[in-house]
């Protein structure tokens, strides 16, 4: 058994300024680290030769696999295979199966002519194996040097994810012995990094060398995830070993244990009404609607989720929600008799078991001394209980959203295990 590590280059101006989010080398890590393969470095580079061959150069001594996504396009900006053919010191040819694969895309898909600059996606270095690609036209490249591979993919996330899953991955096993690596995550809610670090300080100090715990907090939630790794030999006897230390860390926690899993607060939420055969409405102002997104997110949503009343107008409020105007003209629409109307009249109107309202400001602005910008309202309603709690968050907009959003659905998920 050996410890495999793996670079990953993303290549392209566009996710240097951030007008592009790089999702594929989370992808990629993530599917390398199931494979038994360990992430040394992931790195971003523009569309520039000397970054990119340099890149190449300090990857390769670092890792045994160096994967590059992106500079495959038939534009001039997309400079990769040129680079890369003069790297490995090859020439370029015409692959014939790559050829027939673009000629096909074009004249029997796409129903158009194939101009000279989509036949040239089929030229490829003659010293790379070529990996076909049956989402798009530039295909995928793998070249081996000094006892390292570097595959070549598009930047498309599902043309590479296809490449991934058809070619590299399958190829791991076949050229290299690796490591187990295993996670176990479970989600807490309601309390803080510090505090929970404080919490589980004896169990963090009894894990061996081989499991590893991370702190992932993410809008007011917290992620504890333990990763061991050891040989595939020993799978079982490591299984249980992950299996102890997780269920004493999940009982450690468990007056803020949400679940036992690494699913988000909506599909937990979901899973809880699914499962009791409930269903859910939502009264959102504040979010706009951000919270049934959440929620249909999820396949299947259907079977618990009835819809919501985006009540982002005041007079939306009064007409749909029977929100008085005596009750928006004294306390206002950021009060807790607000959200508790909101609640009872979205659970009545769209004819659910459950209810969730929030109103709040998000800001930039519309705040008043009494009510600061990330002051937040919010209730859950069931057919004999309403209940609610007013949050004040201190960001952005967007993370106020956010914040708003998994507080909402965490106070919801109280509401239906206390009535379960």
């Amino acid at each position: 058994m050996e410890k495999v590590f793996a670079s990953i280059i993303t290549i392209g101006d566009e996710l240097l300024i951030g007008q592009v989010i790089d999702t594929n080398s989370a992808w990629i890590a993530q599917e390398l680290n199931k494979a038994g393969i360990t992430i040394k470095n992931r790195v971003a580079v523009g569309d520039v030769w000397e970054d990119i061959w340099a890149a190449l150069e300090a990857e390769s001594k670092k890792a045994s696999i160096v994967l590059l996504t992106g500079g495959l396009g038939p534009t001039s900006d997309d400079i990769t295979k040129p680079l890369l053919c003069e790297y490995f010191g090859g020439k370029m040819v015409l692959d014939a199966a790559t050829l027939a694969h673009v000629t096909d895309i074009f004249e029997r898909i796409l129903k158009r002519p194939m101009i000279e600059r989509n036949a040239k996606q089929a030229e490829v270095p003659d010293c790379c194996t070529v990996l076909l690609n049956e989402r798009g036209t530039a295909p995928g490249m793998l070249f081996e040097k000094d006892g390292v591979i570097f595959v070549s993919m598009p930047g498309v996330p599902h043309e590479m994810k296809w490449i991934m899953e058809h070619h590299v991955i399958p190829m791991i096993p076949k050229r290299f012995k690796t490591g187990l690596i295993k996670h176990k995550t479970l989600l807490t809610a309601g309390i803080g990094e510090s505090f929970l670090a404080e919490m589980i300080k004896e169990n963090e100090a009894a894990l061996p060398s081989h499991i590893k715990l991370a702190y992932l907090p993410n809008y007011g939630m917290v992620r504890l995830r333990l990763t061991i790794s050891g040989d595939p030999q020993n799978e079982a006897g490591l299984d249980k070993e992950l299996d102890t230390h997780f269920e004493n860390l999940a009982t450690a926690v468990k007056d803020y244990l949400v679940v036992k899993e690494d699913i988000p607060m909506a599909e937990v939420v979901g899973q809880l009404l699914l499962n009791q055969h409930k269903t859910l409405a939502t009264a959102e102002s504040c979010t706009g609607g951000y919270i049934a997104h959440l929620l249909t997110a999820k396949a299947g949503a259907s079977a618990y989720f009835k819809g919501s009343v985006v009540s982002y107008a005041n007079e939306i409020k009064g007409d749909l929600l029977d929100v008085s105007k005596e009750t928006m003209e004294t306390v206002g629409v950021v009060s807790e008799e607000c959200v508790r109307k909101m609640a009872i009249s979205a659970r009545k109107l769209l004819k659910t078991d459950y209810s969730v309202a929030v109103s709040g400001i998000m800001g930039p602005g519309g705040e008043t001394p009494e009510k600061p910008v990330g002051m937040v309202w919010m209730a859950v309603a069931s057919e004999d209980e309403v209940r609610a709690q007013v949050f004040h968050f201190r960001f952005d907009r967007k993370r106020n959203i956010e914040l708003t959003a998994n507080s909402a659905l965490n106070m919801l998920r109280l509401l239906i295990v206390d009535k379960s």
